[in-house]
């Protein structure tokens, strides 16, 4: 977890939105997704370095 913003270093989730992931439906996990989109700009300027899992090389 990353400490300052409180975000997996991975899949940018925060531990209350990976611990719910399980019991959420469709449309709140739509809304996570669309939270990380916006959440890997703010990475990218946090850890310019630091690829994401899943970003293209």
């Amino acid at each position: 977890m990353h400490e300052a913003s409180g975000w997996c270093s991975g899949c940018l989730r925060t531990l209350d939105e990976i611990a719910a992931w399980a019991a959420l439906d469709d449309q709140a996990k739509l809304e996570v997704r669309i939270e990380l989109s916006r959440r890997r700009v703010v990475w990218r300027r946090l850890q310019p370095a630091a690829p994401l899992a899943g970003d293209a090389a």
